[in-house]
């Protein structure tokens, strides 16, 4: 029997999840400065991580034919929607608009969940997940200082709505509990076939890839292009994907979608100490709401019984970290 993870630590996956994630943006950015296109970063960080993570995953599935026979349909739309689908929205949204916007339209999944939970599953919304959503998302807007004059380009809003579905995806199938395969497969299966169809629209010319090899700049210092792309494959992907399936699986998808939204928070520090953006105290002050409205949403989530304890002998550990 698989232990399953207690809810401080599923706390502590998902947001080790959200603050890898968070470093894609620095990574990334100092490769796009040198003139790396979008669809290259993100080919680079998917079609990586899955290499990295193919011995494991099977040795992981050994065992697992028939789940993995049954969970197939899933991880193709994991892969396509949730892996290279929204991060594709994202980079052609920033194409359009304002980093600031495009963040708060892809994180305006958290919403979508909300609403699927209530249509497909009845789970309607109490007065603390609402009341949270709002403080979350005000939060959010002051983290990303939306305050001023901002054009928005129609094109720019589609994208980063594409990319909101994709991050709601996400998290529905990374929660999924029945009949689950062990996390490092759902990673390692997503991961592979959205590499898959990033390299085919590479291949077509859909998506342009420019990757000059060329030194760039991290935390004021001159550094090979090598480390921020491992920085992309092993910590904003391998390690962020892991911990977020692994969490959001105790955690449930509301919840976890809603811990995701400290990846703003995380990103806006790691752009400071990286690339030496400053932090503001509207900022900070962002930051708080958003931490209070994901506590509320947690308050209105009805407690989960807790599992039976197993023996050291009868607990099957996964080789897994945490999205």
């Amino acid at each position: 029997m698989r232990r399953q993870l207690s809810e401080g630590a599923a706390l502590g996956m998902a947001t080790l999840s959200a603050a890898t994630f968070a470093t894609s943006g620095s990574f990334a950015g100092s490769l796009l400065q040198v003139g790396w296109t979008p669809g290259a970063a993100v080919t680079v960080r998917v079609v990586g991580a899955a290499a990295v993570l193919t011995l494991p995953a099977l040795l992981a599935l050994r065992g697992h034919g028939a789940r993995l026979r049954r969970g197939a349909r899933s991880l193709t739309v994991y892969g396509l929607v949730a892996v290279a689908g929204a991060q594709l929205c994202y980079f052609n949204a920033v194409q359009h608009l304002s980093v600031a916007i495009a963040l708060l339209l892809e994180y305006s999944g958290t919403l979508v969940v909300v609403g699927w939970l209530w249509l497909r599953q009845g789970q309607r919304p109490r007065a603390l997940t609402v009341v949270g959503g709002i403080l979350a998302l005000a939060g959010l807007a002051l983290v990303l200082d939306l305050a001023g004059d901002r054009t928005l380009d129609p094109i720019g809003v589609l994208w980063g709505l594409g990319a909101a579905v994709g991050l709601a995806v996400y998290f529905v199938i990374s929660a999924g509990t029945d009949d689950p395969l062990p996390p490092l497969a759902v990673a390692w299966g997503g991961l592979s076939v959205g590499g898959a169809a990033l390299l085919a629209a590479g291949a077509v010319g859909i998506l342009p890839m420019a990757a000059p090899r060329t030194d760039v700049t991290l935390m004021g210092t001159t550094a090979s292009w090598v480390v921020p792309a491992l920085g992309l494959v092993l910590v904003a992907a391998v390690v962020a994907y892991l911990a977020g399936i692994a969490g959001a699986r105790r955690l449930g998808p509301k919840v976890a979608s809603f811990v995701g939204l400290t990846e703003v928070l995380f990103a806006v520090v790691f752009a400071w100490l990286l690339l030496g953006q400053v932090l503001t105290p509207v900022q900070l002050a962002g930051g708080l709401l958003v931490l209070a409205g994901i506590a509320l949403v947690r308050l209105d989530e009805p407690r989960a019984p807790q599992p039976p304890v197993t023996t050291p002998h009868e607990d099957v550990v996964a080789v897994a970290a945490p999205r």
